[in-house]
């Protein structure tokens, strides 16, 4: 047995403990029992309360006397009797299970909906009759006054089985369009609801299979990854029910209104598997893959939780007590009590005695004086001789090991294994006891350091007091603490004068940030590295001491230059994205460009515009009257001054889709023609010699 504490609430897991292989005969494990204490003190609730691979899903009696799992593999269902805390009896299936009904108070009368589309009834001495439905089935529900079986699924149609007569009746319509995955009957006035894929539960008359109202529950959820469809719905009494989503939703409503009565979200986007209710503690059950969740029913504050190392499947729980059945993805099928939510069942009162001597406990891995090793690893020990012998167990793709055999190969094959591990040991002991480094934050501000730095410098060099003063001073405290007053260096003032500070102040800025790391040497590397000044170094070599100045000049000059051109291009940008958005709410065409340039686009999609320099050697040749001639479309306007002088201006006008598809076109084919073309000297020609 093992006890959790959470949120002062004591959840004790009757399931956890060590456990003996199967295959040991009677004399050892007696021996065991003497010599192990661990195996003393475990707690079997329900002998062999277990499956060979998973359970799927689990169910409680109507007269709390018997439990119903069903798992794999092979398929099988096994009915636990609580009063002799033993199996009943073990059936096998076909295909698995899907869901299960109790017809009966006790497991005389069970019916279960199968994976391939089988419904399939059992009596108290077996298989009693099965049948198929025409769509695969997601849920099912006996409604007991008109004895009808409702099974919903993969389709927007209700089948109803009526198990007086035996015969399907008249089916009903949902208003869905893909599928309807769960179905609820409200035990006091015998409401149908049916939960669809599109996120709304439809309400049903049983008299008159009539619809009598649809509430719209994926409207009433915000914040979701996953669409809100109906996973899990539980009525608590005549008018509360509550209502799972496929988001990790559970919302409580009043089959009277419209709006929820409050929204429980789960906060890790899997889908609400089952809900439960206590009425006698106010308090919910909701359980989805990784957690199942206790909270209050009025406030939806979180009483306790109860978290698996596999995967949930189904839970069941007995009215009025704090036991709860898991079913998972697990060998074992685990049982927790938890005593706020009420006390243990009358068949295992024992536990209210047990739980107030339990102290908290280690969960012990099954199998513990075992080792399970694949094939792979057998090789790799050099036990692969063993095989067929009783020292080895066979179990699914591996083996089973004794504990002390299988580190006995070890050290064989690793001799300096505990060596390394002693090391590593000693050495995480000597790094615990050693005392945490000192660590002293840095002086300077979180803004401005540059300029902080420069007024330490003048402090330092020039004995100034008002430099020193003026990081403490309250008139300019803003300067170095509002991030409103920090440098940009983005702007084109400031990227114009990087060239220049990199010129003037080289290796000035280094020589003071090495003094401020000297003054802190153990300063936090996070800090450091906001104290430096990556932007004015970054493009600077490590050794740039040793280059000459006339390498520097140049280097300054080109920096400078290619900086300006920059600015301009970004200057450019702007006024074209006016341009633009003027130009295409006037006409969708392209603009004219100016004779002498053209334009371009760059990888932001932004147009540029830049002069043509590059004129082809055949239109240097042709004189401007020739050239004027071959363009189409140009106005020539002159303007002479009284100098004589006289100047032209020419204009290019606009070019249909049809010329630049034709000129791509001329050019694409010119291209492919240029590298079919062999050259001349590839050939050898032969002398023509006439026949006589």
């Amino acid at each position: 047995m093992f006890m959790t504490d959470v949120n002062d609430v004591k959840i004790y897991n009757l399931s956890a403990g060590k456990s003996l292989p199967e295959w040991l005969t009677d004399q050892r494990r007696r021996k065991l029992l003497n010599k192990s204490v661990d195996l003393r003190k475990r707690i079997e609730l329900i002998q062999d309360f277990d499956m060979p691979d998973a359970c799927q899903s689990i169910r409680m009696s109507p007269d709390n006397q018997f439990i119903i799992a069903t798992g794999t593999y092979k398929p099988r269902v096994t009915c636990f009797e609580v009063n002799n805390l033993s199996v009943k009896f073990e059936r096998c299936f076909d295909s698995e299970v899907v869901c299960t009904e109790v017809l009966s108070d006790d497991y005389s009368k069970m019916v279960f909906l199968q994976n391939d589309r089988y419904v399939e009834f059992h009596a108290a001495h077996g298989r009693h009759y099965r049948l198929r439905i025409p769509r695969f089935g997601y849920d099912m529900k006996y409604h007991a006054p008109s004895c009808d079986l409702f099974v919903v699924g993969a389709s927007s149609e209700i089948y109803r089985l009526n198990l007086e007569r035996g015969q399907f009746l008249q089916s009903l319509k949902s208003q869905s369009t893909s599928s309807v995955n769960r179905c609820e009957v409200n035990p006091d006035h015998h409401l149908i609801c049916f939960g669809t894929q599109e996120g709304t539960v439809e309400a049903w008359d049983p008299r008159d299979k009539n619809r009598v109202g649809v509430l719209d529950v994926a409207m009433n959820v915000s914040k979701f990854k996953t669409f809100p469809s109906i996973s899990a719905m539980k009525f608590k009494d005549s008018l509360q029910l509550g209502v799972g989503t496929h988001s990790g939703h559970v919302l409580v409503f009043d089959i009277r209104a419209n709006q929820p009565m409050i929204v429980k979200d789960h906060l890790n986007q899997f889908p609400i598997k089952q809900i439960a209710f206590n009425p006698s503690q106010n308090a919910i059950y909701s359980m989805d893959t990784a957690i199942f969740k206790v909270w209050n029913e009025t406030s939806g504050k979180q009483i306790a939780y109860i978290e698996s190392d596999t995967s949930f499947n189904d839970f069941t729980t007995i009215s009025n007590t704090g036991l709860v059945f898991f079913a998972q993805d697990d060998v074992k099928m685990l049982t927790y009590y938890i005593p706020l939510m009420g006390p243990a069942p009358r068949w295992c009162s024992f536990l209210d005695n047990l739980t107030e001597e339990i102290e908290s406990e280690n969960i012990q891995n099954i199998y513990d004086d075992y080792k399970f090793v694949t094939k792979q690893e057998l090789i790799e020990l050099g036990l692969e001789h063993l095989e067929g012998t009783n020292l080895l167990r066979a179990y699914m793709h591996g083996f089973f090991v004794d504990i002390r055999l299988y580190n006995k190969a070890r050290s064989a094959i690793e001799p300096f294994a505990f060596e390394k591990y002693r090391k590593e040991k000693i050495r995480q002991q000597i790094e615990a006891s050693r005392p945490a480094r000192l660590k002293i934050k840095s002086d300077l501000p979180a803004v401005n350091q540059e300029l902080a730095l420069k007024y330490i410098d003048d402090n330092e060099n020039n004995g100034r007091k008002k430099s020193a003063n003026l990081l403490k001073d309250d008139r300019f405290k803003a300067l170095f603490s509002n991030p409103e007053f920090e440098v940009d260096k983005n702007a084109d003032e400031y990227k114009m004068l990087t060239p220049v500070l990199s010129r003037l102040q080289k290796g000035k800025v280094r020589e003071l940030k090495r003094k401020v790391e000297s003054a802190m040497p153990f300063m936090d590397e996070d800090e450091k590295a906001k104290s430096s000044d990556d932007d004015l170094f970054s493009e600077e070599p490590e050794d740039e001491e040793m280059e000459s100045s006339d390498d520097d000049d140049r280097t300054w000059e080109k920096n400078l230059k290619k900086t300006y051109r920059q600015i301009r291009i970004d200057q450019k940008f702007k006024s074209l994205e006016e341009d633009d958005n003027s130009a295409e709410n006037e006409n969708d065409d392209e603009p004219a460009t100016t004779l002498g340039q053209s334009s371009s686009t760059n990888g932001n999609g932004k147009n540029i515009e830049f002069k043509v320099k590059n004129i082809t050697t055949k239109a240097n040749k042709k004189s401007l009257g020739d050239r004027l001639q071959n363009t189409s479309g140009i106005e020539q306007p002159v303007n002479s001054n009284r100098l004589g002088s006289t100047q032209m201006a020419f204009t290019i006008g606009k070019k249909s889709k049809y010329n630049k598809q034709r000129e791509n076109d001329l050019k694409r084919h010119r291209e492919e023609r240029k590298s079919v073309i062999r050259p001349i000297k590839s050939l050898h020609l032969k002398k023509y010699v006439p026949k006589s």
